[in-house]
């Protein structure tokens, strides 16, 4: 099979080679999904720079989200799964074989069934940032009713969780964004409003927003910008950060009892995943879930792609197998 894959950690260009692999073969309680896209997010990239881990074996293929058809099962794995459409999470988890090559072999529960009426490009496109996303807004319960305040509304999380929020019956759904292009993107997943958080007077326009979800990408340039716009009760869920870590307000989080919460997917308990999984596929069979903005790659441009995620690309990089 042809693959991307690097040996050492360093700049995409450097590092990435496209070259013929040996085809993997399946373990028992693992498929084998012949890939039809593989998709790039950060952590993807972060990973083959070596900010977050190593190549702990003599090669990573990278990226951990994708989609495809399962051609082969191992041991324990219903058979009647070959042929199977699915969308893959979690394929580059302590494991040699991302998604970027013409097949990957995971286990048989990072394999999802994906609906006949969503498209591979879909499937690809949600894995990590979705699963993220509804932590976000599920892990302090059900949101229906519920004001949801979603910072960076354009990203990838960040449009998840719109759609997400607007599956599940919010009240009121608010972006924040930085400009009118990512403003459109955001109304368009499912936002009644948007705030640019750049403004002089964004804290002002959230002031008493009531939200009582927030989802936030860099708590330490936002956590004012969320305490203005918070509830009591309000539950903060931070999936990232960007620059110096926040300087924690105690006494601002704690007469409102304001639940300030981290969130990594790759260290998620196993229910959660498991609703998440279980939430994203019926969003995706019930049509709540749409393609982002798509930025085509090849699998020969597998370097090209993991610097469009590093520069910032806006929608999603996806990698055509």
């Amino acid at each position: 099979m042809r693959a991307a894959r690097y040996q050492r950690t360093g700049p995409a260009a450097e590092v990435i080679d496209v070259t013929e692999m040996d085809t993997p073969e399946p373990s028992s309680g693992e498929v084998r999904v012949r890939i039809a896209c593989s998709g790039v997010n950060p952590t993807d990239w972060k990973a083959r720079a070596g900010a977050t881990t190593g190549v702990s074996g003599e090669f990573q293929i990278p990226n951990q989200d994708g989609s495809g058809v399962i051609d082969a099962v191992g041991e324990g794995v219903d058979s009647a799964r070959v042929g199977e459409r699915v969308w893959i999470y979690f394929a580059a988890r302590q494991r040699p074989w991302g998604t970027a090559a013409e097949y990957s072999v995971v286990p048989a529960d990072c394999a999802v069934p994906l609906p006949d009426n969503a498209s591979f490009e879909l499937g690809a496109s949600i894995g990590i940032p979705a699963m993220t996303a509804h932590r976000c807004l599920f892990a302090d319960g059900p949101i229906e009713g519920k004001t949801v305040l979603v910072a960076g509304g354009a990203g990838a999380v960040g449009r998840c969780a719109i759609e997400l929020a607007r599956w599940a019956g919010a009240g009121r759904i608010i972006a924040t964004v930085s400009n009118d292009e990512k403003a459109r993107i955001a109304v368009d997943a499912g936002a009644d409003a948007t705030i640019d958080y750049k403004a002089a007077d964004a804290s002002e326009r959230v002031k008493d927003a009531g939200a009582e979800r927030i989802v936030e990408l860099s708590l330490g340039q936002n956590l004012e910008l969320d305490l203005a716009a918070a509830a009591p009760h309000c539950a903060i869920a931070s999936y990232a950060n960007e620059g110096d870590d926040p300087q924690i307000p105690v006494r601002s989080l704690m007469g409102p009892n304001i639940v300030l919460r981290f969130v990594l997917v790759y260290t998620m308990p196993r229910e959660a995943i498991d609703h998440a999984v279980a939430d994203i596929t019926t969003a995706l069979r019930d049509g709540a879930l749409t393609e982002p903005q798509l930025h085509r790659f090849q699998l020969a441009e597998t370097a090209a792609a993991h610097d469009a995620v590093e520069a910032g690309a806006t929608g999603k990089v996806l990698i055509a197998v």
